[in-house]
Order: C-alpha cells, then structure tokens, then sequence
C-alpha cells in the first residue's frame, strides 16, 4: 500500500520529557512544511506548562485522543522505549507516519512487529538516530567514501562515564535504569547510537557479541559492557562502555583505522573529526545545532511531502536493535 504524500506535516507530540525540550521539540515548528500542533503527557499540569511554553495551542492527557485529533497528520513518539511499540502501532493503524525515539522498542520482537504493521498499512516508520542528518557525522561519511584513510580495517569505541548523582541515590533513580522500562541501563539508551552511526558509515553489521556486567553496584542494570562485532563487509569492530568511573577520564572516542590512516571523531561531544595519514593531520570542526535532531525530522518532513528520503527508518533501526540484542544476549 503506497502512503500518499501530505502537504504540510502537523505533528502531534506523545511525551514531553527532557529530549523535547531542546533536542527535538522546537524544531518541529522550525523547519520548512511542518509544525508542532499538539503534544500529550499523562500529567495535565505537565502537558500544559509545556505546551504554554512552547506555543503548542492543543494538548491532552491520554494518547489516543492525540492520535485522533485530526489536525495530527504524523506523530512523534517521545516516551520511555516500553511504550513506544504500542503508540507506534496505534498510529500506524490510525494512517499517522511515526517518529519514533531510540531505542526503537524494548526488544528486536517488537521491533519487528512495529515493521510489520509499517509495511501491512504502508505507513513510514522512522527511528530517532538523528546523527545520520548531522553534518558532522556525514563528514566523516564522505572522508571515508572519498578513501582518505584507504579502506577501513578496524572501528574501535570507547565511552567512559561517571555516574549521575541520581545513580547514586536508589529513590531517585532515572527511568533508565530500571530494566522493565528503560531495558539494561545506559548502555541501552546510549550504545545504539554508536551502532546505528556505524551501520551508516560502514554498513551492515553482521554479527557481534560481548559481555555485561554491573561492577559499582549503584544500581541493578549493566555498568560496564564489554563487545565486539564484525561487518558485512569484514571490517572488525571492538567497544568498551562503563557508566561508573570519574569524570577526570571520561572518554567519548570512536576511531576507523584504514590502509592508509586513522579518523578520529566523537559519537556525544562533537570533538574535532581528526584524519591521520602518513602526509599529516586534518582537523574538520563543526558547531553543535542548537536543536540537535533539526537535519534528520527535516529528511523526514520532506520523504513525507514527496520530495526527498530519510536515511533513518524502521529498517535501519531493527539492524541496530539486533546487534544489541546479540551483545546482551
């Protein structure tokens, strides 16, 4: 079933948690063809500071209502990763295209369920990896498919952290630390946009493997994983990530070695991309976007209005759901 084109996409917002306030919200209002025309949060005062703050004139307290509201022709889903398979459903099934936050869903089952329904109805499903609509990130796309480093052998990642103050303290723990909302911990939150970056530079990734564990004990989930992986392609990946060590060494680094050199760049800090080779050192910087996912939400605006693709979709985000899998497994 072919999804017709719109004119003018009319989000309507589900969640309205701290990614929207920043991140993505604004944005929806402030790119070509699209604006934000309702969001919804279980508590009414919450949903209605936020709306009056953000000029949002329609807000509600039950997400059904959102969904058929029929000025919402799309429907951003902002809300932890234990609902977001039964919203996503619930708006495809309504005929309403879905951006839906990462991790996509709470296992690669939903995740395929979620697909299923995309193609069943032929509504798009797009996941929220905003870093493939980053210049900076497609600068190191375009280094590498220019062949500045040679061909690629290896990746290796490495993300160091020290904890929140609310890990330390179990009556305020965040949502993502608690398996049956937020899955294992930060490493679920966070990893799968190193994956996801990785899928769009290197491609595929066949297979990977690791070893989780929590150490510190400030909580009950994963602190520190331990993985490896394998490409498509044959490129060799390994990762390390802890969520519990001291801010004095934490480390925020992703380098591709090739035949000919080493890029350097960062999945959280935007630091410098860094291209070593045997004739030097090339720095590219680039300022941060105030509203971080604003590239992407515009890819997907203009697939919706017929005039041009996402990168990130439901598919692209279920290889990235599978490779977690496999590492958690």
């Amino acid at each position: 079933m072919d999804f017709k084109k719109l004119d003018t996409i009319q989000w309507g917002m589900i969640g309205t948690g701290d990614v929207t306030e920043v991140k993505s919200g604004p944005a929806f209002s402030k790119i070509q063809n699209s604006r934000l025309v309702a969001v919804m949060a279980r508590t009414l005062d919450r949903v209605k500071d936020y709306a009056e703050r953000h000029n949002v004139l329609t807000y509600y307290t039950d997400a059904q209502q959102l969904i058929d509201d029929p000025q919402v022709n799309a429907i951003y889903i902002a809300t932890p990763p234990n609902t977001h398979m039964e919203y996503a459903i619930r708006a495809m099934n309504a005929g309403k295209p879905v951006y839906v936050e990462k991790p996509m869903a709470m296992s690669v089952k939903e995740c395929e369920q979620m697909n299923n329904i995309s193609k069943q109805t032929g509504v798009p499903l797009f996941v929220a990896f905003y870093r493939r609509g980053m210049e900076y990130f497609n600068q190191v796309k375009e280094l590498l498919s220019e062949g500045k480093i040679g061909t690629a052998l290896t990746v290796d990642t490495k993300i160091v952290q020290s904890p929140f103050a609310s890990d330390l303290d179990p009556e305020k723990h965040s949502w993502r630390i608690e398996r049956s909302i937020g899955g294992e911990g930060y490493f679920v939150d966070l990893a799968p946009h190193t994956f996801d970056i990785l899928d769009y530079l290197l491609g595929e990734i066949k297979i990977a493997s690791g070893y989780a564990i929590n150490i510190a004990g400030n909580y009950e989930v994963a602190d520190t994983v331990a993985t490896s992986w394998k490409f498509k392609s044959g490129v060799l990946g390994t990762g390390l990530w802890t969520f519990s060590s001291t801010q004095s060494v934490e480390s925020d680094a992703v380098v591709i070695t090739g035949t000919r050199g080493t890029i350097s760049f960062s999945i959280f800090k935007q630091t410098p991309i860094e291209v070593r080779t045997d004739t030097g050192v090339e720095r590219y910087d680039f300022d941060r976007p105030q509203h971080i996912q604003m590239g992407l939400i515009q890819m997907i605006v203009d697939e919706l209005i017929g005039k041009g693709i996402s990168p990130s979709t439901g598919t692209s985000g279920i290889r990235t759901a599978k490779v977690m899998e496999q590492i958690l497994r």
